[in-house]
């Protein structure tokens, strides 16, 4: 079998940021990367999700919400994927999309999106404030991101 490319990356060295971890034709790939190397420190199931909710409605209600094919959390809950489609957007402007919408997001103010239950299997793990939390904090780690940082170090 073919090794999956995002295992051939350092996880043990890798520090929280954002990467392009693949393109396929014109689907471009970013690792949101938010859990730091040996530390065993995950994001709780609260916070992915909270962060989740949050981030995939904003960007879905973003002006280049044309783009957006996915956002969503890591199975190993170390961080999240976003795909777009790179004919609409370019790296450059997904990292800013990325910056808007995290700080949007650490400044939402209203009710926490999909917090009900005919909207998620799982509201009852939603919580507003630490969406907020998680997404301030990584709005603050990528706020001088640019192309140049994309790669794997």
């Amino acid at each position: 079998m073919e090794r999956i490319a995002s295992f051939s990356v350092d996880h043990t060295k890798l520090l929280p940021g954002l990467y392009l971890s693949r393109r396929d034709g014109d689907i471009t790939t970013f690792d949101l990367r938010f859990k730091k190397p040996n530390t065993g420190d995950l994001l709780s199931n609260s916070e992915m999700h909270s962060a989740e909710h949050l981030i995939a409605t904003l960007l879905r209600n973003s002006e280049k919400k044309d783009a957006v094919i996915y956002f969503g959390p890591m199975g190993c809950q170390t961080g999240f994927y976003f795909l777009f489609d790179s004919r609409l957007l370019s790296d450059e402007g997904a990292i800013v999309l990325l910056q808007q919408v995290f700080a949007d997001a650490a400044a939402f103010s209203g009710v926490m999106p999909g917090k009900a239950e005919k909207e998620c299997g799982n509201y009852r793990n939603l919580d507003l404030e630490t969406g907020k939390r998680v997404c301030g904090w990584y709005s603050d780690l990528i706020a001088g991101w640019n192309v140049e940082k994309l790669a794997y170090a």
